[in-house]
């Protein structure tokens, strides 16, 4: 048996887009916490949904430590689960996606799971949706409601995995996949090779840090390829 390789897929911007319903959801379950419509959301791009609604919180003057992070995750997937039609039909799997995820999930070896922001009910539900959780091993994924630094969030997995396959999980054989400087970061330091994807709204440029960059993953041989090293 070859040895195994740890394949660290992001979720948003990288294997699916939500259409805008990934916003809408959020303001709603602020709405629910906090009893405030959301007037304004702190940015999101490459950050754990903790960090992102402790400071959209502080946008709107109240205190974070007022709120129990664990109860907006789970009106999230509250969100996600009601909206689910409306996401297939508004949103998309990427271009590539499916296919990728498949042609690894046919290779002896291959591990694929998530490193996201999202808390983990939303990753699931998420790529529940597109038909894209089949090849994914959920259990040693690492989530936004694990930690708010994404570098942990790559050593959580890598960690998680080694339990579980009894293999050790290094650079050398870890890969992670997202579209935006903050998974290049992750990746660097949390001790995994970075495959970048100018999927989202960061431009090739803005990934240089990645041992490689591609612009989406329509080409299933050439990430095949790099993945598999």
């Amino acid at each position: 048996m070859p040895r195994r390789r740890l394949v660290l897929w992001d979720i948003d911007h990288t294997l699916i887009a939500t259409g805008g319903v990934g916003r809408q959801v959020f303001a709603d379950a602020f709405l629910e916490i906090t009893g405030l419509p959301m007037q304004q959301q702190a940015g999101v791009n490459g950050r754990t949904e903790q960090v992102i609604f402790r400071e959209t919180v502080v946008l709107h003057g109240l205190n974070p430590s007022a709120y129990v992070f664990a109860d907006f995750a789970q009106a999230l997937a509250d969100g996600y689960r009601a909206r689910a039609a409306e996401m297939r039909e508004r949103g998309h799997a990427l271009p590539g996606a499916a296919a990728i995820l498949a042609a690894l999930a046919d290779m002896e070896g291959i591990v694929q799971t998530v490193v996201t922001g999202n808390p983990r009910e939303v990753g699931v539900i998420k790529l529940a949706v597109f038909g894209l959780d089949r090849a994914i091993d959920f259990a040693i994924g690492a989530y936004g409601d694990d930690h708010t630094d994404r570098p942990e969030l790559v050593r959580t997995a890598r960690h998680l995995a080694e339990q579980r396959y009894g293999t050790h999980f290094g650079r050398d054989n870890t890969v992670i996949i997202g579209d935006t400087p903050a998974d290049v970061e992750a990746g660097r330091d949390g001790g995994a090779t970075v495959i970048a994807v100018a999927t989202g709204s960061n431009d090739a440029q803005a990934l240089s840090g990645a041992a490689h960059v591609l612009p989406d993953l329509a080409d299933t041989e050439t990430v095949v390829s790099l993945v598999c090293g």
